[in-house]
């Protein structure tokens, strides 16, 4: 039996990658383990299409068949937040898929359009949840220029559960926050490397690549700041962040590249990463996360 969605939302987000096979085909059967790894461990939520996820390289007839497949595997045992965006009819079709296959909320992406108004972005959201007949939506934020006022409007909107808050400005967050409804839940969507700073103004949660491959201690890192403890979740996240430096790399290019190397190496190989994104990792990252896994005993 998973959390009820309020209280999961203020634990782990784990963004799940999305496999190929070896022709380069999706190949969610391939997320058996690490659905169950994630779960075992204790992770919070799983999300279908994700940035991890390579939700901008997938068409949208592969990201449905990730989003039913991950509702079937996942099996209850977690609620499961499907990846939404793109041009508005496609989010409409898939908001309406997501509550047809039995996710549990929805994850709004920031749309990468180059014009768009906060009015405007407030509409898409609107017509997002309508489309899904009533689930509870989180709103992924890459950017925070409209600023806490307009954050706050849009967050009022109804169906809106959470936000997953991806910028490196705590002051703006905690500003969006006083601003906010307060059933609102606020998410740092900046993996675990942000996860203090973000928490000590309000982002009771995070979001996690991390899980794919280490989810024990992603949890550790939840519980340490669940518990006040900065510094014990400081020295936890020293001890993984050169996984989260390799990620970081080539403009962010290999985030999910990194995460599925990590993977190969572990014996659970979920193919390459479509381009944009790099592929494979250069020798002297792939020295740097071998290291990584085997100084922490998860290599293969």
């Amino acid at each position: 039996m998973s959390k009820p969605l309020a209280e999961a939302l203020r634990g782990i987000s784990g963004i799940l990658v999305t496999p190929y096979d070896a022709t380069g085909e999706i190949a969610p059967e391939k997320l058996g383990p690490i659905i169950d790894r994630a779960v075992g461990a204790g992770v919070d939520i799983l999300v279908a299409n994700g940035n991890t996820g390579e939700f901008y390289s997938i068409d949208e007839q592969e990201a449905a068949r990730m989003c039913a497949s991950i509702v079937e595997q996942v099996a209850g045992r977690a609620p499961v937040l499907a990846g939404i965006g793109r041009n508005i009819r496609e989010a409409e079709r898939a908001a309406a898929h997501a509550r047809k296959v039995g996710a549990d909320a929805l994850m709004i992406h920031q749309t990468p359009d180059p014009f768009v108004a906060p009015r405007g972005y407030a509409d898409y959201v609107r017509r997002v949840v309508a489309a899904s007949d009533g689930l509870p939506a989180m709103l992924y934020l890459r950017n925070d220029a409209m600023g806490p006022k307009a954050i706050a409007e849009l967050v009022s909107i109804e169906g809106v559960a959470g936000v997953k808050w991806a910028t490196p400005n705590p002051m703006t967050l905690a500003r969006a926050i006083e601003m906010s409804p307060e059933h609102v839940v606020w998410v740092g969507g900046l993996a675990e490397v942000w996860a203090p700073p973000l928490c000590a103004v309000g982002a009771r949660g995070f979001t996690s690549g991390l899980i794919n491959v280490w989810p024990e201690r992603s949890v550790a890192i939840r519980d340490a700041l669940a518990a006040g403890d900065y510094e014990a979740a400081a020295g936890l996240i020293a001890g993984m962040r050169v996984f989260e430096d390799i990620r970081a790399e080539e403009m962010g290019g290999t985030n999910v590249t990194g995460v599925k190397s990590a993977l190969a190496l572990m014996g659970e190989d979920c193919g390459g990463v479509r381009p944009p994104g790099a592929w494979p990792l250069t020798d002297a990252q792939q020295g740097r996360l071998a290291a990584f896994l085997a100084d922490n005993g998860l290599a293969g």
